[in-house]
């Protein structure tokens, strides 16, 4: 509105007009916003800023990126060429008429050497029995010395007969130890007892590994700070490497002066053999991780100019082996012949159920599907709509028990001499080790090692040496069947009723909130008030 006396209309408006003006202008810009970043208008691609001029080695990066760059390019020139050949090839075989059909002898050769081709393709799956057999063989084969890993936790039942006894029968006076790792999980007296039993057998090296090493890029960086601002804690420090180191020093200036002392590294997945490999470098040569299986194939670390070490894929467990040690032991969870569920409720049945529950800080529980559910609320594994997911949790558990995280400890028990080892084959095996600087330094490994208590750890009920398949073809057989017992049919009936009770608690939970209807007390609501209707007086 033009005001009198004035040339010009004002352009002052009221503050929520103005307000409201700005409100919508911010919200049609949040709308075109909002637009572009769907379509994906505006994203710029971030461009390399190549390397500064202060890093060091600046031309050898340059040099080594030219020539990385030239080498794909040469290869994608070649592959070009392939794929122009194939095609060139098979224009020509199908423009020019076929002799194979006027002689069978030559298509039936053919079709020989496509299957043979094709046999040889599928006999290099990495991932296969055979594969992993084949792997371990080799690795017995080229060692001099063989390290078996066993798990402070149940050294019983990590042992392998068959291992065992193929490295004593084969050629060349193999020797024989026994690593315990993972000792700072178990009680300090069971520790102790096991290697006091297990030396009369084999000499046995008390280990403790560090999981918290880094490449070696990293640890070239590493190097720059001083000591105490290095990583110190219990993870990170290593206990028995050196003593391990010296005993393999001292045996390999006596039987190889000259030549490389070859170490082979066996045992069943996820003792910690690459972990042990990678302490022993002092940096992550090799993977490792809690995930079972992890090294499928063989392979080769320089300790030392004189020293090598082997790592090698875990053993393969037998089928006929107890499902307790096919759940820790054996790749059937991660090939899927065998239900994660099933192999909680297998490990649950060995322990004492106390102690569980307060390992895992749970209330009681009647069975193991009741545990999983209980064990997912508490780390918040669900799913929507609040369910406990079920497979999540089993995993959490299981690698608890196959990584270094849960105490447990079995007990030690007197061992008598196995078939196939004999006194003469002991004392053969320990000669030429230096058997006394093996005991000191087992001695200061456990005085230095942190241990838990005993009331903490959780008491496991071991099954024995575990079976082991080393040859391929026998790979293949299949598990001797059982006969169904009272002692089967309970387990299967006690399966059924928990699958049961797993699919009743899924059903309510995912089922509608249902709202329940609350008493209300009507004398006191509406016997008071005066305009209350009484329904008895006009409907009689």
């Amino acid at each position: 509105m033009k005001r009198p006396k004035l040339k010009k209309a004002s352009k002052r408006i009221s503050c929520s007009k103005r307000y409201k003006i700005q409100k919508k202008v911010r919200e049609h810009n949040r709308k075109l916003k909002k637009e572009t970043s769907k379509k994906g208008v505006g994203k710029r691609t971030k461009k390399d800023p190549g390397v500064p001029n202060i890093a060091p080695f600046k031309e050898e990066v340059l040099r080594e990126a030219e020539q990385r760059r030239l080498k794909i390019e040469e290869e994608k020139e070649k592959r070009k060429q392939e794929k122009k050949d194939e095609r060139a090839k098979r224009k020509k075989e199908r423009d020019a008429p076929r002799s194979e059909t006027e002689n069978p002898k030559a298509k039936k050769a053919r079709l020989d050497t496509v299957d043979t081709e094709s046999s040889k393709k599928s006999a290099i799956n990495r991932c296969s029995k055979q594969f992993l057999c084949s792997e371990i063989n080799e690795v017995i084969d080229q060692s001099d010395v063989i390290l078996e890993v066993l798990d402070a936790r149940d050294p019983l039942g990590y042992r392998c007969p068959q291992l065992e006894e193929a490295v004593l029968t084969r050629p060349g006076n193999k020797k024989l130890l026994l690593v315990l790792t993972k000792i700072d999980l178990v009680p300090q007296e069971n520790v102790e007892k096991w290697i006091q039993c297990l030396e009369h057998e084999f000499p046995v090296v008390a280990f403790k590994a560090s999981t918290q090493l880094v490449d070696k890029t990293v640890q070239e960086k590493k190097r720059r700070f001083p000591d105490s601002l290095l990583d110190k804690s219990r993870a990170a420090l290593s206990f028995g490497n050196t003593c391990l180191l010296a005993l393999l020093e001292s045996y390999q200036a006596t039987s190889k002066p000259e030549g490389t002392l070859k170490v082979g590294v066996v045992g069943f997945p996820n003792v910690g053999k690459s972990s042990l490999i990678n302490t022993m470098k002092g940096l992550r040569a090799c993977n490792a991780g809690v995930k079972r299986g992890i090294t499928k194939s063989m392979q080769d670390v320089f300790i030392q100019k004189n020293l090598k070490l082997y790592d090698s894929p875990g053993i393969v467990a037998s089928p006929s082996n107890p499902p307790a040690s096919m759940a820790l032991r054996s790749l059937q969870v991660e090939e899927g012949e065998e239900n994660v569920l099933e192999a909680v409720r297998t490990l649950l049945k060995q322990c004492d159920k106390v102690q569980v529950m307060l390992q895992y800080n749970v209330p009681d529980y009647r069975n193991s599907l009741e545990f999983i559910t209980l064990l997912a609320k508490k780390r918040g594994y669900l799913v929507k709509g609040g369910v406990a997911n079920m497979e999540q949790s089993a995993t959490a558990f299981l690698d608890d028990w196959t990584g270094a995280k849960l105490s447990y400890h079995s007990r030690v028990e007197n061992l008598s001499l196995p078939p196939y080892l004999s006194d003469a084959m002991v004392t053969e095996n320990k000669k030429g080790l230096n058997l006394n600087k093996l005991k000191t330094g087992n001695e200061a490994t456990l005085q230095g090692v942190k241990y838990p208590n005993k009331a903490s750890s959780i008491s496991l009920i071991s099954k024995g040496p575990t079976a082991g398949l080393l040859n391929p073809p026998n790979v293949l057989q299949k598990p001797v069947p059982i006969p169904k017992d009272e002692l089967e049919l309970n387990r299967e009936s006690e399966h059924v009723e928990e699958t049961k009770d797993l699919q009743k608690t899924n059903k309510n939970t995912r089922s509608k909130v249902q709202f329940q209807s609350v008493p209300v007390d009507i004398s006191l609501s509406t016997g008071k008030t005066d305009d209350a209707y009484d329904f008895n007086t006009d409907f009689k």
